[in-house]
């Protein structure tokens, strides 16, 4: 791995890597990964999901290069990045993943290799394609990339009109293993997307599963389809996901309510460029009155108060994420016609809402998940034509992941967090510094601290 790490970071002053330099670096026999092991899957029965600790279950380790396979690339990871899916993955809830790769390790003879006692979590990178396999022709060793998460294999009809829907569909490094928590990550070739030049690894690894989980649900055809001067509700508005949607919004010409729970979070939220913003912490909605029964006054308080920001309008769309607590809330508050879409429930599964204020006004609930290589190839493409920013906010060392994982997990974080994998420290691997410049205070938006 030295010898890799050391090729990438010389190519700094000479230009990326050639194909034939990347392809003649020699592969390691291990890398380093951070695993769950299949072993700990019960280790925290009976505990509290708030009261579980990603930092007992995640676990650096040294792990065999897999076996490269058809339509596939090896990737020296340079950065990468935690997300939701990390934290569910280091709990094992709501179900240990170990499951999800011991089924698709049935799918083929292939697809076995990823059936392993450990599972190398991640779902987002940044590094340099060291070697593809048979049928690859768009990637090269040496070609500096991003990576999204969507694992397809698009043998059925059903996913050719939206790779989403194929049957086979899965979250890599989540459901699948070789994930990019890691020096090393195994990925399909249609995975990968051209790094942004003018961002640093660690700022190029952080928008990959949300942003291009945001773009889907707000602006894409298969989610809200957002258009000019909609109002628009976001909850976690300063969040790994809602920081995105904020951005989309304001970029797209609507109009963001922006729901937070802090005046730090407001201010992030204004320094993005919106205005309409609610401190629910602080204004004190409350949408249940036990665990059992909401309280419809408040959301009528919550729908008063989000008028008084749009000129007396209802919301056209609700990016909801967090679920059971703000549901039922974000279901009244919609305009007549309007859409709620959902990719998420960080605060619960078991969703509840009046459903007569659903029918009767011809709402819309539609469910997203993740997107489609065309959507995320666009969501990146705005990322790197400087229409939408990174929101990384703190970067931890890989053998640092499970602090990593507990502070997004006790929700002690702004934006996303970044982990170095192969980068020995942060700001490395810009190639488009003029570029950079010209975006540097929304590029550090999140950061405290001065310029990088």
């Amino acid at each position: 791995m030295r010898e890799i790490r050391e090729a990438i970071l010389a190519s700094a002053a000479d230009g990326p890597l050639t194909a034939r330099a990347a392809g003649a670096l020699p592969l390691p026999e291990a890398y380093r990964a951070v695993v769950l092991r299949r072993e700990d899957t019960e280790m925290f029965a009976g505990i509290d999901s708030a009261d579980k600790d990603p930092r007992k279950s995640l676990h650096l380790a040294h792990v065999p290069v897999p076996e490269l396979g058809p339509g596939e690339a090896l990737v020296a990871v340079m950065a990468s990045s935690v997300n939701y899916n990390t934290v569910w993955s280091s709990i094992f809830e709501p179900l240990s993943t170990f499951g999800f790769l011991e089924r698709y390790g049935r799918t083929s003879d292939l697809a076995k290799r990823h059936d392993l006692p450990y599972h190398i979590i991640g779902s987002d990178l940044a590094g340099v394609v060291l070697r593809t396999g048979p049928g690859v022709n768009s990637w090269h060793p040496g070609d500096e990339v991003v990576a999204h998460c969507l694992s397809v294999e698009l043998e059925s009809s059903d996913g050719h009109n939206d790779t989403m829907l194929d049957p086979e569909q899965r979250i890599w490094g989540f459901e699948t293993n070789f994930g990019g928590l890691a020096e090393i990550a195994l990925v399909k070739s249609n995975q990968l997307m051209p790094k942004p030049g003018h961002l640093s690894w660690e700022e190029a690894a952080a928008p990959g599963l949300v942003n291009s989980t945001a773009y889907r649900q707000l602006v894409s055809r298969n989610g809200a389809g957002m258009k000019q001067g909609d109002n628009v509700l976001i909850w976690g508005a300063s969040g790994g996901l809602g920081s995105y949607a904020t951005q989309f919004a304001l970029a797209g010409g609507a109009n963001p309510v922006c729901v937070v729970s802090s005046e730090q979070k407001a201010d992030i939220c204004r320094s993005m460029g919106a205005e309409a913003i609610i401190d629910r912490n602080a204004e004190g909605y409350k949408f249940w009155k036990d665990e059992r029964t909401q309280d419809p006054k408040e959301w009528k308080r919550f729908g008063k108060r989000i008028r008084e920001f749009t000129g007396g309008e209802d919301i056209d769309i609700v990016f909801e994420h967090p679920g059971r607590e703000t549901f039922g809330a974000s279901v009244f508050v919609t305009r007549k016609g309007g859409t709620i879409t959902t990719c998420a429930s960080t605060s619960g599964y078991m969703h509840e809402y009046d459903n007569r204020y659903l029918w009767m006004s011809l709402k819309r609930i539609i469910g997203s998940h993740f997107a489609n290589y065309r959507e995320a190839w666009e969501a990146n493409r705005l990322i790197a034509k400087g229409k939408i920013h990174p929101t990384l906010s703190k970067v931890y060392a890989l053998e640092e992941t499970g602090q990593a994982a507990h502070d997004v997990h006790r929700n002690a974080h702004q934006g996303k967090v970044g982990v170095l994998c192969l980068a020995p420290e942060e700001g490395l691997g810009v190639r488009d510094h003029e570029k950079r410049a010209q975006h540097i205070d929304a590029i550090n938006r999140f950061r405290k601290g001065g310029s990088q």
